[in-house]
């Protein structure tokens, strides 16, 4: 009789909460994760404010080098400033793995003195990949990357690689996808940039670069979630505004 009592009829429908949403660039971040855990890669994490030697120095940018000038920073202090991209967190992984392989990626935030407008922003998200081992090429690379593309937009995707330049790699190359526009025409759209280890980045690394090479790649998060989800404007991810929010659900 108590048992009866004390029975719960399961059918009947629970209590309808609200369900949350989650922000979409942390859905992309989490899909990156997700997929580059897959292929056996660690998620390595590092300082928003960062020397100037991981920042630039063992990223094969000098003081006085040209390309500082892409990197417009906010300096703390002569040696310390809020990092430009997430490329420090594999200058200390490197410098931690004595000479040994390694495949990781390093998402987090960057700080450029940008000025904010429809796609610029002086705070934005980067998820950089760094993998060095023995007998690595550019067509490990292109793999890679053609694999990530499938994975994020859909498993029509094409990439091509074009010749670019960046000191921290060599040869170098920016990455498009090709999408297909509401008229059925098709355009290349730029998505990240990439390229061969540099040699010099692999020595301050302590690699050897006549045993062992690699390749890395960075992608910009807000760059990713507006071609993904269609959004025309980098400052919506950044306004708190909820009707814009809401509209991204977690799987």
């Amino acid at each position: 009789a108590k048992l009866n009592k004390e029975k719960i009829d399961v059918t009947i429908p629970g209590y309808q909460f609200r369900q949350g949403s989650i922000h979409p660039l942390s859905l992309i971040i989490e899909s990156l994760e997700d997929f580059f855990l897959g292929q056996g890669y660690l998620v390595a994490e590092g300082p928003e404010v960062e020397l100037d030697k991981y920042n630039f120095e063992m990223m094969n940018i000098a003081e006085g080098h040209p390309a500082r000038e892409m990197h417009d920073s906010f300096y703390i202090d002569q040696n310390r400033l809020l990092r430009t991209h997430t490329s420090p967190v594999q200058a200390r992984f490197m410098e931690k793995s004595n000479g040994k392989p390694i495949a990781i990626i390093s998402p987090g935030k960057t700080y450029r003195r940008d000025p904010d407008d429809q796609t610029h922003s002086h705070q934005f998200m980067q998820c950089e990949g760094l993998v060095i081992g023995e007998n690595i090429h550019v067509g490990h690379l292109k793999e890679t990357l053609l694999s990530l593309a499938k994975y994020l937009f859909g498993e029509d995707k094409e990439i091509r690689l074009r010749p670019s330049y960046f000191p921290f790699t060599e040869p170098s190359f920016e990455v498009d996808v090709l999408f297909t526009k509401k008229d059925k025409s098709q355009t290349w759209i730029e998505i990240l940039g990439s390229g061969m280890v540099h040699p010099e980045v692999l020595r301050m690394g302590g690699y050897n670069p006549e045993k062992v090479s690699g390749f890395a790649f960075g992608i910009g998060i807000e760059r990713i979630a507006m071609l993904k989800y269609g959004v025309d404007d980098i400052r919506n991810f950044y306004t708190n505004d909820l009707r814009f929010l809401k509209q991204f659900k977690g799987d």
